[in-house]
């Protein structure tokens, strides 16, 4: 079993930083890709970043390339989702997962979730 609690959400105006956190417990976690997926009212999930259980390997949504980094440390358990010149479209709950180490493009299912911090931008 992996646990994840996520961090760092909050109200920010548009344009601004925002930068998430998600620390893992359990098992190796270099053993997992990590990813972070949104989920804005009425929408469906989706997939905006991932890194490989390196750290060598990052994939990215269109619409956050250039804007959002994703990164890890293994050494504290922790991935970071860096988010810049945010936008009121991405307002949604974050969570973060991990899931098999070669997985970080999210094409499949993730294993383990965490429960999610709201990102609100304000316009």
């Amino acid at each position: 079993q992996v646990q994840l609690v996520e961090s760092g959400g909050g109200l920010v105006q548009a344009g601004g930083s925002l930068r998430l956190s998600c620390a893992a417990s359990g098992r190796t976690f270099s053993n997992y890709a990590m990813g972070w997926v949104r989920q804005a009212p009425g929408k469906e999930r989706e997939f905006v970043a991932g890194i490989s259980g390196t750290g060598n390997s990052q994939w990215y949504k269109d619409s956050v390339q250039g804007r959002f980094i994703i990164s890890r440390d293994n050494a504290k358990n922790t991935v970071y989702l860096q988010m810049n010149n945010l936008r009121p479209e991405d307002t949604a709950v974050y969570y973060c997962g991990a899931g098999d180490p070669s997985n970080f493009r999210g094409k499949k299912p993730y294993d383990y979730w965490g429960q999610g911090t709201q990102v609100t931008v304000s316009s």
